[in-house]
């Protein structure tokens, strides 16, 4: 009413899933009789405007895949724009915005920054900005350079450090090699995400050490053999825990959920198992993709078919497994290497890890780099 006695005007409804969501879907403790109301009664409104009032009805919502298709519909919702991700330019060209509010070092380049940071939206790059200022400030320092904007990255992705978290020996060695293995299967598979930072000072709620691998460019597809080296490099902790130790322990259990997942994927939705073919095995089809809610489901294929399925994502995760213990049993020289560095110094960057790996003296590597740093 308020916009008829208005036009011509916009009416913008922020969170349009809040009432927008498809009838007849039952929550898990009862139906939602007045949001359907609600939505029947913007149904009914949007019929009725005349178009030539000047009535715009523009609306927003993170979960497109959930609401009605009555709303969709043209004549109500005509048009949908899709405003996704930013891109690696379009993530530079966003940091040069909140970089106008701070001062920036001479030497700062907010491509590799943006470089960095894939996934990344508005908001995430915001906060970067502004966590880069606050450890300057910090640092007493007159301007943000890139140690800064690196290291707020790096608490962006893995949490706060927290050095005062006491490890014992034993654990520490544990954490050194682990993700050492981690680093040394990435460099030796040429993977294209460069390893950026190996360290072993604990961050976050539970990471007791992290390996950070940055990618080169932006992708949108992945290659199947891309997809085993992501693989590889997951299993590669524990592997370098088996040849170090002859033991496993727990700090594994993350990198293994995720390299089960990415196999799962492969087999059911990739159709990347020689055994099963070219074929999806998704869940039941839904009406409107209206998942999530509750509903009981139930799968698209026989109980052999999940056998199947069950024995292909092992046999990748063995397949890979074996290949990785054995790249990283070749090359356990370097690991002791790396991993007695890590101890000494918690934290080697990726050039410097290239250089070891690529046969320097530690020595030189690390003096060339304090050098740099104190100006000398």
């Amino acid at each position: 009413n308020q916009a008829a006695t208005k036009a011509p005007c916009i009416i913008f409804i922020d969170e349009l899933d809040a009432i927008g969501k498809a009838r007849g879907i039952a929550g898990p403790i009862g139906g939602h009789d007045e949001r359907e109301q609600t939505l029947n009664q913007l149904l009914v409104e949007m019929d009725g405007f005349d178009a030539r009032k000047g009535i715009i009805i523009v609306a927003a919502t993170n979960r497109p895949e959930i609401l009605d298709p009555a709303l969709l519909r043209p004549g109500r919702f005509d048009r949908q724009i899709l405003v996704d991700r930013p891109d690696l330019k379009e993530r530079e060209a966003i940091l040069k915005i909140h970089a106008r509010d701070v001062k920036l070092s001479p030497s700062v380049e907010l491509r590799k920054i943006a470089a960095a940071t894939p996934g990344f939206v508005g908001a995430d790059l915001a906060n970067l900005v502004n966590e880069s200022a606050l450890l300057a400030v910090r640092r007493g320092k007159h301007a943000i350079d890139m140690n800064d904007l690196n290291e707020a990255v790096e608490r962006i992705m893995a949490g706060l450090e927290k050095k005062n978290r006491v490890i014992n020996a034993k654990e520490k060695d544990i954490v050194a090699h682990h993700e050492t293995g981690h680093a040394l299967v990435a460099i030796l598979t040429n993977h294209p995400d460069q390893v950026h930072k190996i360290s072993i000072v604990p961050r976050g709620i539970s990471a007791l050490g992290y390996t950070l691998q940055v990618p080169t460019e932006d992708r949108y597809l992945m290659t199947k053999t891309e997809l085993l080296a992501k693989v590889d490099i997951l299993l590669g902790g524990r592997a370098a825990e088996v040849i170090m130790y002859d033991e496993i322990s727990t700090g594994a259990q993350n990198d293994l959920r995720r390299a089960t997942d990415i196999a799962r994927s492969m087999v059911m939705d990739y159709g990347m198992s020689e055994k099963l073919g070219n074929l999806t095995f998704g869940e039941e089809k839904r009406p409107y993709m209206v998942g999530g809610f509750g509903f009981p489901t139930h799968k698209e294929y026989s109980e052999a078919t999940a056998e199947i399925i069950d024995s292909e994502v092992k046999r990748f995760i063995d397949e890979r497994t074996t290949f990785v213990l054995d790249l990283i049993r070749k090359n356990k020289d370097k690991l002791i290497q790396v991993g007695k560095i890590l101890l000494e110094r918690e934290t080697i960057d990726g050039d410097q890890f290239r250089r070891v790996m690529a046969g320097e003296s530690p020595e030189t590597v690390f003096k060339e780099k304090e050098e740099e740093k104190t100006g000398s």
